[in-house]
């Protein structure tokens, strides 16, 4: 919950000093962003990109060191209204090492990814970005 509240701060050096040295951010299908200069660096061109940008989880479950995140954003990249990117929902996966983040994964929010990681299932699907 601390990574996302410095998230939700636009807090970068805080969030840089939650990571693993070898951190790694791998959103959806893209090439993974490795280490903790790079992720510092991603992470202040989104903070400044989008200011507005807001995690708001819906449900965390954590096993064994991973911790997953139902929720949605707003404020993102996608341009969206608030009341309609509030609609998209995605899963946040965090593995942390010795107190620390070694990875944050964006995942679709799909009934097999929730029942993977123990999450609730959603009584409503997400609606596609694009639609």
């Amino acid at each position: 919950m601390s990574f996302i509240d410095r998230i939700n701060h636009g807090d970068v050096p805080g969030l840089a000093g939650l990571m693993t040295d070898d951190h790694r951010l791998v959103v959806l299908d893209e090439p993974p962003v490795v280490g903790i200069t790079a992720n510092t660096a991603a992470w202040e061109g989104y903070a400044t990109a989008f200011p507005d940008y807001v995690i708001y989880p819906h449900e965390i479950v954590e096993r064994a060191g991973r911790v997953a995140v139902a929720g949605h954003t707003t404020g993102s990249h996608l341009g969206l209204p608030d009341e309609r990117e509030a609609r998209l929902t995605v899963i946040w996966l965090a593995d942390v090492r010795d107190g620390r983040l070694a990875s944050w994964h964006i995942l679709e929010d799909t009934p097999a990814a929730r029942a993977e990681l123990g999450l609730s299932p959603r009584s409503k699907p997400s609606e596609p970005a694009n639609g």
